[in-house]
């Protein structure tokens, strides 16, 4: 199944904040034996957001979604996602109830009354709107959910908040429910080598030889300028199916020999 991973936001892009969704979806699907297909990065941009929407939601993969789908006016998302959908945004049953019990907590604590008509508490209800036909996603952070919707193809949407503390629960939430059966379906396995002092020029013959005879094996090669104290080299390896990685592993050996490269375990 392929994943990918929508991170929104300008302040994202702007360097206002940095990044964290992405290594922390990585090793959240690591654990359970799944691994990131692909990854965007989009502004505050309705039509660049709701382009996306349109390309990603027809196809067969499970997506999450991060950023912008809060109540304020540079908060897209949702009603980028109806666009793309075709369909309008509705206030959904579920989403309302839980926000009401959210305004009704934070009142209790303050210890203050709250009308739930109130203009402030109608504006907090826009973020229970959600594209028609959309699943909500639970919070437990703050209770105000976030949604999933099923697009043209066979995959599935999923919509969480930017803030790290309500996102990657509620992104785990999805995959133990909905994605269970999808882990650990997939062995892979992965080995390296540091050749010093090569010329990626020099290996890449070797890395079109193996990636042609083992169909289920990758090559990588991650070349280090080296510094003060790490000298020059590239990290060589082969990675996918467990069998034929062991085979294509003996096979770059030997040939890094046969070149009469120095290398050493990664």
């Amino acid at each position: 199944m392929e994943i990918g991973l929508l991170i929104i936001g300008d302040e994202i892009l702007s360097g206002k904040r940095a990044d964290q969704h992405f290594p922390k979806v990585v090793e959240l699907l690591a654990a359970r034996g799944l691994q990131l297909a692909w990854a965007e990065y989009l502004g505050d941009d309705p039509a660049r957001i709701t382009a996306t929407l349109r390309r990603t939601l027809a196809g067969d993969g499970l997506v999450f979604s991060c950023g912008g789908i809060g109540a304020t006016p540079d908060d897209h998302t949702r009603q980028c996602a109806a666009a793309a959908l075709g369909v309008p945004l509705l206030l959904h049953p579920q989403a309302q109830a839980l926000i009401e019990e959210r305004i009704a907590d934070v009142a209790r604590e303050a210890g203050k009354p709250f009308d739930l008509q109130a203009p402030d508490n109608l504006q907090r209800l826009k973020m229970g709107e959600f594209p028609r036909g959309a699943n909500i996603v639970p919070n437990p952070y703050n209770k105000i959910p976030g949604f999933g919707v099923q697009g043209s193809g066979l995959g599935a949407h999923y919509f969480m908040p930017g803030f790290p503390v309500m996102a990657w629960p509620m992104i785990e939430w999805v995959l133990d429910t909905h994605y269970r059966h999808v882990f650990h379906q997939t062995t892979r396995l992965e080995k390296a080598v540091l050749v010093y002092d090569a010329m990626e020029s020099t290996l890449t013959p070797l890395m079109e030889v193996i990636e042609a005879t083992f169909a289920q094996v990758k090559v990588f090669s991650l070349p280090y300028v080296g510094d003060a104290s790490t000298r020059r080299h590239i990290e060589l390896g082969v990675k996918g199916d467990p069998v034929q990685v062991e085979a294509a592993f003996v096979r770059l050996t030997a040939g890094l020999d046969a070149l009469g490269a120095e290398y050493v375990p990664a």
